[in-house]
């Protein structure tokens, strides 16, 4: 997601230094139509890539990976105890 957003920055800061280079004309033109579709997924993108940065903040905020290791743990112990009843079970049944 970094560096997403990283070559996100490279590419915009590079389309900003590409349009200093050129020739300033004498008169002003209204702003195009491509112009304005350009600037309006720019403003789009721009949204959508803060919207999932406030989406990745609130997840790492639930912190779901301590939750997670904790469940994990948890039912690892069931688990392990449940087979060991059925382990001592089996011995019981089959030697006597």
């Amino acid at each position: 997601m970094n560096k997403l957003l990283v070559v996100t920055v490279l590419v915009a800061l590079l389309a900003i230094s590409a349009d200093s280079f050129r020739l300033r004309r004498q008169v002003e033109e209204e702003e195009g139509t491509l112009t304005k579709i350009s600037g309006a997924v720019k403003s789009y993108y721009n949204s959508a890539v803060d919207t999932v940065n406030g989406y990745v903040d609130n997840i790492k905020g639930l912190k779901l990976q301590e939750k997670a290791k904790n469940l994990y743990t948890e039912t690892s112990t069931v688990v392990s105890t449940y087979a060991g009843i059925f382990q001592d079970q089996l011995y019981h049944f089959f030697h006597h």
